[in-house]
């Protein structure tokens, strides 16, 4: 099988990793990839924003399927293009992509599929705005309507930072805050059926103890110890097989990595947001973990055929940590060069923000590297990923020294 695998972050790296893998995947090609990756795939400068040269790609290569990482060729419709061209494609159609495309997209679904979530108001007008703000009160919980690449939710008690967020969005979400845990729980689809991976958590403030801005994710671990034991059950019943059934009632079938992001609370799971891919940073923790062939996994997602599909795990937990360039998430700085780049038993360097120039390895974005480390329990996974990340060099960079702490010394606990 000749796979073409679109994007060039963390996530796409461990995507390549678990597709390389496995052994009916003949040929790799990323689009447009990144230094990391090139050791895996044969690379490709082209644009994911770019929905034509995509497709002439895929038919220069001839490959059998295609699958699409981030959001934002989804949204633009690159999927409808390829399965026009009659290429298998992992990743949902445009229609469907508005699971994450538009945030009242999505609470219309919901309520259409009797999916709990947060009782909410989709405003344009200031005025709106601020009846919203004061019905629910603080912490205000307020998310642009459309993507934003996730820096479009701002959590705060501060009223004035919650409108002032408001009003820089064109069309504006704004909810009852949940209270509880937050855990990612993905499902992998064929547009009628729906295979729950295990849980994952992430931490999106940027500094430890839950501290400081908003990011894209400072981190993740799986699995979670502390989770009820029918998590994965309950939340196929209650929000994964809905979805999946009420948007192909609509007509419009969604295949792909529909993402839930869940909280907690006390009056049970209630969804705080949909992605139409795989997340980043818990692809990093969930893919070395999934024992299952990946390649033949997403085939038989984009060709309708996961009837009979059981997704199988290593025993084992996984932790990540995002190496984060200095001054991210408002301003980061890039051009800076990477060295020492650890190799440790167990763990895995995935490469989100990097770029070769003569030679030298340099940061391109806000989040540089993630760093993966396996072991037969959280705080040796921990270990390793920590051991690994500490030895890397990028002036100024910082990481969260937090992540899966509270969960490891529960597990141990137990």
């Amino acid at each position: 099988m000749k796979i073409l695998l679109v994007g060039s972050g963390g996530r796409e790296h461990a995507l390549a990793l678990g597709l390389k893998a496995d052994k009916s995947c003949t040929e790799l090609h990323a689009a447009p990839g990144n230094p990391g990756i090139a050791s895996l795939a044969t690379l490709h400068p082209v644009a994911i924003t770019d929905n034509n040269a995509i497709l002439t790609l895929a038919q220069q290569l001839a490959v059998d399927l295609v699958v699409v990482g981030p959001e934002v060729p989804l949204v633009n419709g690159v999927a409808d293009v390829l399965r026009d061209a009659g290429f298998a494609v992992f990743g949902p159609s445009k229609a469907a992509a508005q699971l994450e495309g538009s945030k009242d997209f999505a609470k219309g679904v919901m309520r259409d599929a009797g999916v709990p979530t947060a009782h909410s108001f989709t405003c344009t007008e200031q005025s709106e705005i601020e009846k919203a703000l004061d019905i629910f009160g603080a912490p205000y919980v307020v998310k642009d309507d459309g993507l934003a690449a996730g820096k479009g939710v701002v959590v705060t008690n501060d009223r004035q930072v919650a409108l002032d967020h408001a009003l820089s969005c064109s069309r504006v979400v704004i909810e009852e805050y949940l209270d509880g845990p937050e855990i990612s729980l993905f499902g992998i689809s064929d547009g009628r059926n729906v295979l729950p991976m295990q849980p994952a958590q992430d931490f999106k403030r940027a500094y430890d103890g839950d501290e400081g801005p908003n990011t894209g994710g400072m981190g993740a671990y799986s699995p979670l110890p502390w989770a009820p034991d029918d998590i994965v059950e309950e939340t196929y019943e209650k929000v994964l097989a809905p979805m999946i059934a009420e948007m192909a009632a609509r007509g419009t079938p969604f295949v792909g990595l529909l993402y839930a992001g869940l909280a907690l609370t006390d009056e049970g799971i209630r969804v705080i947001e949909f992605n139409a891919r795989f997340g980043d940073p818990e692809t990093q923790v969930l893919i070395p973990r999934l024992m299952t062939p990946l390649a033949t996994l997403l085939y038989n997602a984009a060709t309708n055929n996961l009837d009979d599909a059981v997704l199988q795990w290593r025993d084992e937990s996984a932790v990540t940590v995002v190496l984060a360039a200095q001054g991210y998430p408002e301003s980061p700085k890039t051009g800076a060069v990477i060295s020492s780049i650890p190799t440790i038993d167990k763990s895995q360097v995935f490469h989100a923000g990097t770029a070769l120039n003569g030679g030298s390895l340099l940061s391109t974005g806000g989040r540089v590297l993630t760093v993966t480390g396996t072991g037969s329990d959280l705080t040796e996974a921990r270990d390793r990923a920590y051991r690994s990340i500490s030895q890397i060099e990028l002036e100024g960079s910082f990481y969260r020294s937090d992540i899966a702490l509270n969960a490891s010394v529960a597990e141990k606990g137990n």
